[in-house]
This record gives C-alpha cells, sequence and structure tokens, in this order.
C-alpha cells in the first residue's frame, strides 16, 4: 500500500481512537489478505551473552562487567533446536551479542547439524560480523539473517551505537551484502529511543519499505538501568512533543504501518511488546498487522543472565509453558499455528487491491 512521509507522519502522531480503530482494522485486512491467518512461530536460543559491543541501551553492553556471562554448548542448542522440531515449530532462530568467541567454523557446523536432522529454517541473529562468516554461514545453509539497524537517523545511530576501535559500523552495508549472499534479511528498530523523533521514526517506516526487507521487527525501546540511556542520558534532546513515546499504542501504529507499507513481510509481536503489556500485548501486536511470534528455548538457568532490558516476559517459564501458553493464545484470536518454515510469500499488489 501506498503512504506518503506525510500520511504516515499524521498516523505516528494520531490519538483519536476511532481513528486508530481504522488503522488497526486496515493493518489486519492487509495481514489476512497477505500473509493469512497462519501464526507462525520462531524458536528463540539466545546461545551467548558475550558482546564487544557498548551499545548505549543493551543491557548486555561490553562496558558492563559485573554481569554474568554465558555461551550455550553445542549439545545445550542441539537440544533446544530439537525440542523446537517437536514443538513444530518452523524455524529455530540463533541469537546472541556480538560474541567473537562463537567461532565461524562452529556456528556453520550448528547450522548443517539442525539443516541435515530436522525440517527447520535457520535464522541467525549475531550482529555485525566478518563477510566471510556470513557468507560461511550462507554456505551451510542457514536460510535468514536478522540484524536490525535501530534508526535511520544516523546521527542518532552513531551516538547510541559507538564502533569498534578501527572499525566504522555500517549495518545499511551489511544488510545489502545479506541480501547478496541469498539470505532472507531481516531487521527493525525501537520505538521510543530517547531522541528519536517523530520524523526520524517515519524515516525507519519508509526505510523498510525501501529496503524490501522479509523479515521486520519492532518493539518498544525499554530501558535498561546498566547504560548510559537508562541512566537517563539523551543523545538528541528534543521537545517534548517530537519525542516519540515508547508505549504500547505507539509500537502498534508502527506494527500496522509497517504491514501497510511493506504487506508481505513476515512482522512478529514481540516480546517486549509483551513485556510492557503482560496480559494482551502479544494479542495486540498480532490483531494489529504482526503473523509472528517467537516462544523462547532457551534453557531457564541462562535467561536472566541475557538482561538486553530488565523485566523480559516469560523470562522463568520453560519452553514447555512457553509453548503451550502461546498456542492457546493464537488460537483465541482465531488464528492458527504456522505450518512449515514459514518463509516470505511475495503476494501479488493486485491481490490485496481486490
Amino acid at each position: 500500500m501506498t503512504l506518503t512521509r506525510a500520511e504516515v507522519l499524521s498516523w505516528l502522531r494520531e490519538t483519536d481512537p476511532v481513528r486508530l480503530e481504522e488503522l488497526w482494522a486496515r493493518a489486519d485486512k492487509v495481514r489476512q489478505a497477505s500473509v493469512g491467518d497462519e501464526v507462525h512461530r520462531r524458536g528463540l536460543i539466545e546461545i551467548s551473552s558475550y558482546c564487544v559491543r557498548s551499545c548505549c541501551y543493551c543491557g548486555l553492553r561490553a562496558a558492563n562487567v559485573g554481569i554474568p556471562r554465558y555461551r550455550m554448548s553445542d549439545a545445550e542448542i542441539w537440544d533446544a533446536a530439537k525440542m523446537a522440531a517437536d514443538f513444530g515449530y518452523g524455524t529455530v532462530v540463533l541469537q546472541s551479542g556480538e560474541d567473537p568467541g562463537l567461532e565461524a567454523s562452529r556456528i556453520a557446523a550448528l547450522v548443517r547439524r539442525i539443516k541435515a536432522e530436522t525440517p527447520l529454517a535457520v535464522t541467525l541473529s549475531l550482529g555485525e560480523r566478518e563477510p566471510d562468516e556470513l557468507a560461511a554461514w550462507r554456505k551451510a545453509r542457514a536460510d535468514r539473517y536478522l540484524l536490525r539497524f535501530e534508526t535511520s537517523d544516523d546521527e542518532l545511530y552513531r551516538r547510541i551505537h559507538p564502533d569498534l576501535p578501527g572499525k566504522r559500523s555500517d549495518r545499511m552495508a551489511l544488510l545489502a551484502l545479506l541480501w547478496d549472499l541469498g539470505y532472507e534479511v531481516g531487521s527493525g528498530v525501537m520505538v521510543g529511543i530517547p531522541g528519536q523523533s517523530f520524523a526520524s521514526l517515519a524515516g525507519d517506516l519508509l526505510t523498510f519499505r525501501k529496503l524490501d526487507l522479509d523479515m521486520i521487527g519492532v518493539g518498544p525501546y525499554l530501558a535498561h538501568p546498566k547504560t548510559p540511556l537508562g541512566s537517563g542520558w539523551i543523545p538528541q534532546p528534543l521537545a517534548a512533543a517530537e519525542q516519540v513515546p515508547s508505549t504500547v499504542e505507539m509500537t502498534c501504529k508502527v506494527v500496522a504501518l509497517t504491514r501497510l507499507l511493506c504487506p508481505d513481510a513476515n512482522i512478529p509481536s514481540t516480546t517486549a511488546l509483551a513485556t510492557i503489556d503482560p496480559a494482551q500485548g502479544r494479542e495486540l501486536g498480532l490483531r494489529r498487522g504482526a503473523n509472528v511470534v517467537m516462544p523462547n528455548l532457551t534453557p531457564v538457568r541462562y535467561r536472566s543472565a541475557y538482561e538486553i532490558y530488565p523485566g523480559k516476559a516469560c523470562i522463568a517459564e520453560s519452553a514447555t509453558d512457553c509453548h503451550g501458553c502461546l498456542e492457546r493464545r493464537i488460537r483465541s484470536l482465531g488464528r492458527r499455528p504456522g505450518q512449515g518454515a514459514g518463509g516470505r510469500r511475495r503476494v501479488p499488489l493486485e491481490k490485496l487491491k481486490s
């Protein structure tokens, strides 16, 4: 659906409940026409909490020297992946901080085993890695790569995402490389980062469309107290009327507009949304454009150490508990758990207009 920048900005600023109901309905209609009623489940395995970065918003930042760190063993990762297959999920997501201790050869071997011994698609979310590593993982048959660009405002990005010594970060270039390597490419942003304006967020949404992303994750910014942003630092002070709030409503606006702009992309109802609204956050996301959920398969003993932000939803639930809970929630909406890998299904524009 074609939306102008002015229309996107207008919707982001909209507060009238009647008008917003129109937005939710439009997004849900496009979701149903483009990706159907299946809700695909991506089993999340947080394989390492080590990170060399010092991003100003993330609890895993290298500067947080007092927090516990872990790397899961190959056996633990395999057991979690096997559980995803047993639950009938279509995808397993291997996620970590940017951890050079996860050697490229080790990740490639894990991918090869999962692909050889299960029907699962494999998504990697391991940060900014070297081109030869990304190529090796694709050769090992990894299907997808997630790398959020966090904000399309380059000045804000540079302030909240410091470069490593001697290495300038360029996530847009990496996203292009991932596309060239043949991955399904996922990205996304945080909603309500301190210093994020409505104009900046509108730019993010239009960037999703420009990049033609296969997967798009948007969630509310959640402050971690052991980070510069969580301690009250504001990288780009704004007038109160220009600062995007990190609320359920604002996040749902972004989910809905993402669906209108990128009709056939896979869009999750994120754990962060469920964290700020445990009662119905996931359901709201699914009603307003999302078609994916990410049940956590990380062993419970590790979950509290993977603290990107505090108070994460379902942190004490077993994988079995989480599986059952999400299936009930999906069915309560009249939707059904997805079957198969659930890759992007490009839909002709004519179908969406009918």
